[in-house]
């Protein structure tokens, strides 16, 4: 089995994007990163590059599909920054939510982490199988009852995070999927808030109906993005990985 991969980043109706995406594809093996920084004077863009940078450079080093490779590239990448927050002053607040999957093709398994409101969904039959939850306000509300999970998307406390990559208080990834296996045709989408904001579930499943490829079905979702959202839309960013009979070589960061 190998992976068809594409993936889109844009600034939205901001000045800066300070989204980062990326990937990288090895014997056997492909790692997907996105994140969103945030903390102001483009220091949102220097964590978002940085925690991309640094856990692609970890796994690549590594070569493997596991919990604890996972665990420990997003644990040096959160160092990397806490590390250049006291070094530089000016970026001393910054901050990124992440979220990374790791697939090895010669044991048709998957494993994912992340930390912050950038989401992975998986989609199996080309419906959806599995999503991950946010470490946020409303998902802590929706987890306590005390939110409908259908509010998320309008609920005006939507960013606060609970944890993020630079903020040392609370800093605990979450790492799932080390006994996930991986059906023919499985596709994922890793994506930051400003993509899914606006692309709701159903919407993601529709799309599928009618693509060819991942590339396809990432262009078909950006048009709901740029028919939905406002002028002073957030920066969006979005990685689509599908399972396929061939294999994909290379790598890059968006």
């Amino acid at each position: 089995m190998g992976v068809e991969i594409a993936a889109l980043s844009s600034r939205g109706g901001r000045l800066l994007n300070e989204d980062t995406c990326g990937w990288w594809t090895g014997r056997d093996v492909a790692f997907c990163v996105v994140s969103d920084g945030a903390g102001g004077h483009q220091a949102g863009e220097v964590a978002s590059k940085l925690v991309v940078e640094e856990t692609l450079g970890w796994l690549r080093a590594t070569h493997e599909c596991s919990v604890q490779a996972i665990d420990a590239a997003l644990r040096h990448a959160h160092e990397k920054i806490m590390i250049e927050q006291r070094r530089d002053s000016s970026v001393a607040d910054m901050r990124a939510t992440v979220v990374v999957l790791a697939i090895d093709s010669a044991r048709n398994a998957a494993v994912w982490g992340h930390l912050g409101d950038s989401r992975l969904y998986c989609f199996r039959d080309d419906r959806l199988a599995l999503q991950t939850r946010d470490h946020s306000v409303v998902q802590a509300m929706v987890d306590a009852g005390l939110m409908n999970p259908g509010d998320v998307r309008q609920s005006p406390q939507r960013n606060k995070l609970l944890s993020a990559m630079g903020h040392e208080e609370g800093f605990e990834p979450r790492v799932d999927g080390s006994a996930f296996t991986l059906h023919p045709n499985d596709k994922f989408l890793l994506c930051t808030d400003g993509f899914w904001e606006v692309v709701e579930e159903r919407d993601m499943e529709r799309a599928l109906q009618g693509c060819a490829s991942a590339e396809d079905w990432l262009r078909v979702l950006e048009t709901y993005v740029l028919a939905r959202a406002s002028s002073r839309h957030d920066n969006y960013s979005a990685v689509a990985v599908w399972c396929t009979p061939a294999s994909y070589g290379a790598g890059q960061v968006y």
